[in-house]
């Protein structure tokens, strides 16, 4: 069965820094891109950050350009997300997401309809 299961979130002050995880089982991550989401309450689920299945090209949103780092690891089958300088509107569901046998993101990298699965979700709390 495939799944996705996202770990790493929790509370942090403004200005600190927390790595998500996004590990994958019942199927290799080799040849899929992986995206991260993030929803906060009240808003429509955004795409984060995009990562090619070698991890040769990478795609992010602007509100996270410069702060966030998608990389992977496909000998552990596992793509991570780390995000320094965390701010209070960085708070929400983080999800990570994948597309088998696609390689690339592609322009809409950014988009719910991009993916085919989907983990559950880790929260991140940015406060003081």
């Amino acid at each position: 069965q495939l799944q996705l299961v996202e770990s790493g979130g929790g509370l942090v002050q403004p200005g600190g820094s927390l790595r998500l995880s996004c590990a994958a089982s019942g199927f290799t991550l080799d040849y899929s891109a992986i995206g991260w989401f993030r929803q906060a309450p009240g808003k429509e689920r955004e795409g984060v950050s995009c990562i090619s299945s070698s991890g040769s090209s990478t795609n992010y949103a602007d509100s996270v350009k410069g702060r966030f780092t998608i990389s992977r690891d496909n000998a552990k089958n596992t793509v991570y997300l780390q995000m320094n300088s965390l701010k209070a509107e960085d708070t929400a569901v983080y999800y990570c997401a994948a597309r088998p046998f696609r390689s690339w993101c592609g322009s809409s990298w950014y988009t719910r309809v991009s993916y085919d699965y989907w983990g559950q979700g880790t929260q991140v709390t940015v406060s003081s």
